[in-house]
């Protein structure tokens, strides 16, 4: 059993405060090694020792201790980046038995300021974190290290500890207190910040590259942050400066450059950690720093919400053009050649109407995205496309409109409440323009356009108020054409008046609206398996011949065909029922035939560090975008050539399900969206991250950067 994660954080404290809740009373200081004490001054001493959360070994393959020290008032020691004095912490295990590895992990450090000068530290009680593995599971481990401190006040003095603990084999008891000890300081070293509510969206070089500009957001207002910057040797950093926004919860920091390796490497380009603090909460950062006005890198960052925006009403519009959407626009281009000769003011009120119905879908998915967020769910760009009941429903509806279109039914109302029905045949009710407005939105999220990931992971890092504002801004963006029709409706009005010709017309479009149906079924068979997706593919042709034959009828007979066809709708819901875990079945021997290395993030480092580069590329059936960058870049040519070499591993995480592990590291990258494609390698170990529309050029020229242009 493994205690620890490869990075402690929240999981590491929930599961240390849950054993300790249920352990057992234990016996004093069983787990806690003996004090070694150092003379700083004439009667005050800097105290250290090893203390750990279990008893005895058991069978653990990582065993949790920490090393504490306890420093007289007035005195302080360093963090692992010291700032502009003093020197780090260090240890020797080598005198511990059985012992594989131990990792040192750094709480959050407090800023020191003594004439002028910053330094970066600890006071009164540190204890750091460790995570000993031992060689050999199962027996017992004997843990001895040399620490050594430099301890300072008005002087400074180095200390050195002889440390040891030895931990049994036998059961692993856990001792409360000295769990409870470890606990608290491993909560306070920075993780990724998804649990404390921090994120950094951008890190940029500015003032001609002669400082950093760090955009960092909250979900809670700040209310004493701190800011560190590690960089290679030779780099120095000022303390930042601060503005606040958004009632608190948007931060920029302005670290000005002290110092640079006489050899002039730039800022941009140059690998960073960037530890932000405020009060209990930090957040640890790794990345690369992006050039001077880099709109990717600074999205959601010193661009602001007013940006953000207009990248969002871009990113909508943009969407126009995606394969997602163009069927369900077949249905408004008929409504276009139906007002031939018609009125204006008619011709205006129902693309007003249509562009409301997109502008509203897309509020009720902000809507929906908050709620998630809320109940602490994974949040993403066309994450509905992942439950079977939505596709079904999509299916339906879809084959309803084209089963509509070929005349087959046709819904008729009281005048009263026409105005807000589905009348798609005629195209001219308000509730039909409506209709196709909102049916255009819920199509349009599996696609992905440039500039619309960019707003999205800003909108879904943010709060309810961004994002209400950038899927409000998507909407409009998306609902552009319509309203540029209702601006000027002679664009309509001039058009040809109807006539027989429009029968052949509605004819082709109901074939794209079937096709529409076909791909969504494909997608239906990822959550249900194939015989599901067919077992409603089966009652929906089912439910079109009834819809058909109900017009060569008797009156008499009508009512029945409409009721066995609504009755065959709501059937579709249940078919996949019996083949619900067909899917799961078969995940294991799909990934076993795929070309494509199943997503392993923890693999990426370690293959990392062997030499390889490692191409992500993270994917879903739904997802058009992803599909046809497929098709048109990653299986042919020398893009194929090169993804197979031998020194590059391709991973695929497939999102056609939910995944928490996919969603994390999408949500890690400040996307919730996708196509998402990264390239990691020994030059690019933080990754380099491509754009959502690829071409051969750019997947080549970052494999290239990544590996540090071997090939």
């Amino acid at each position: 059993m493994n205690l620890l994660r490869p990075r402690p954080g929240g999981r590491i404290v929930a599961l240390l405060a849950a054993v300790v809740a249920f352990a057992p009373a234990s016996v004093a200081e069983a787990a806690t090694g003996r004090w070694s004490s150092i003379e700083l001054e004439a009667g005050i001493f800097v105290d250290a020792r090893l203390v750990a959360a279990t008893q005895a070994t058991g069978d653990l393959e990582t065993v949790l201790a920490g090393v504490q020290v306890r420093l007289p008032e007035g005195w302080k020691t360093y963090w692992r980046s010291p700032g502009e004095a003093g020197l780090p912490p260090a240890v020797d295990w080598a005198a511990s038995g059985n012992v594989g590895s131990v990792r040192f992990d750094w709480p959050a450090p407090h800023r020191f300021t003594l004439f002028g000068i910053d330094t970066f530290g600890y006071a009164d009680e540190i204890l750091f974190p460790l995570a000993v593995a031992p060689e050999r599971p199962g027996e017992a481990v004997s843990l001895a290290g040399r620490l050594d401190l430099l301890v300072c006040s008005d002087i400074c003095v180095p200390a050195s500890f002889d440390l040891a603990l030895d931990l049994p084999n036998g059961p692993a008891g856990m001792d409360a207190r000295a769990a409870n000890l470890i606990n608290r300081f491993a909560a306070q070293v920075p993780d990724d910040g998804m649990a404390a509510g921090l994120s950094i969206d951008s890190v940029g070089a500015t003032g001609g590259a002669e400082a950093l500009t760090v955009q960092i957001a909250a979900r809670e207002p700040f209310a004493a942050p701190d800011l560190f910057v590690e960089a290679a040797a030779g780099f120095s950093f000022a303390a930042p400066e601060f503005d606040l926004a958004d009632g608190g919860r948007s931060l920029i920091a302005r670290v000005a450059l002290l110092q640079a390796p006489a050899d002039g490497a730039p800022l941009p380009g140059l690998p960073v950690t960037v530890t932000v603090v405020d009060g209990a909460r930090a957040l640890e950062w790794h990345g690369v720093v992006t050039d001077p006005g880099s709109v990717g890198a600074a999205a959601g960052g010193s661009l602001g919400l007013a940006a953000i925006l207009g990248l969002a009403l871009l990113g909508g519009l943009i969407l126009n053009l995606m394969p997602c959407v163009l069927p369900v626009l077949s249905l408004k281009l008929l409504s276009v050649l139906g007002h031939g000769g018609g009125a204006q003011h008619e011709v205006r009120r129902g693309f007003l109407a249509s562009a409301a119905g997109i502008l509203a879908s897309f509020l009720v998915l902000a809507g929906a995205a908050i709620a998630v967020k809320a109940a602490g769910g994974a949040v993403g760009w066309g994450i509905q496309f992942q439950q079977p009941l939505f596709l079904i429903g999509m299916v339906v509806i879809l084959t309803l409109f084209a089963a509509n279109l070929l005349g087959w039914f046709e819904i008729v109302l009281p005048s009263a409440v026409g105005d807000a029905a589905l009348k798609t045949s005629g195209g001219h009710g308000l509730g039909g323009h409506f209709a196709t407005g909102a049916f255009a939105a819920l199509l349009a999220t599996p696609c992905s356009a440039p500039f619309l990931g960019t707003a999205v992971g800003f909108a879904l890092s943010r709060g309810t108020v961004e994002i209400l504002a950038v899927f409000a801004a998507l909407g409009l963006g998306l609902a552009l054409p319509y309203l540029a029709v209702a601006a000027m409706p002679g664009l309509a009005t001039s058009l040809p008046r109807p006539g027989a010709w429009m029968v052949t017309l509605k004819r082709l479009l109901s074939l794209a609206l079937a096709a529409t149906a076909v791909w969504l079924l494909w997608v239906l068979t990822a959550q249900t398996g194939a015989a599901g997706a067919v077992a409603v593919g089966g009652l929906m042709v089912a439910m079109a011949a009834a819809l058909w034959g109900r017009r060569r009828l008797s009156a008499g007979w009508r009512p029945v065909a409409a009721g066995v066809a609504i009755v065959l709708a709501i059937g579709a819901f249940a078919a996949p029922l019996p083949w619900a875990d067909e899917r799961r079945a078969g995940e294991t021997a799909t990934a076993e035939l795929a070309d494509w290395a199943p997503f392993d993030r923890a693999a990426i480092d370690r293959l990392v560090a062997d030499g390889y580069v490692v191409f992500v590329d993270v994917t879903a059936d739904w997802c058009i975008t992803c599909q046809a960058n497929k098709q048109l870049v990653l299986n042919r040519g020398a893009v194929a050539e090169r993804l197979a070499g031998d020194d590059l591993v391709a991973m695929r995480a497939d999102w056609t399900l939910p995944d928490d592990a996919i969603a994390t590291y999408l949500a890690d990258h400040g996307r919730y969206g996708i196509p998402f494609y990264a390239v990691y390698g020994p030059a690019a170990p933080d990754g380099v991250m491509l754009p959502e529309l690829l071409t051969a050029e750019t997947v080549l020229a970052a494999v290239g950067r990544a590996g540090g242009d071997r090939r």
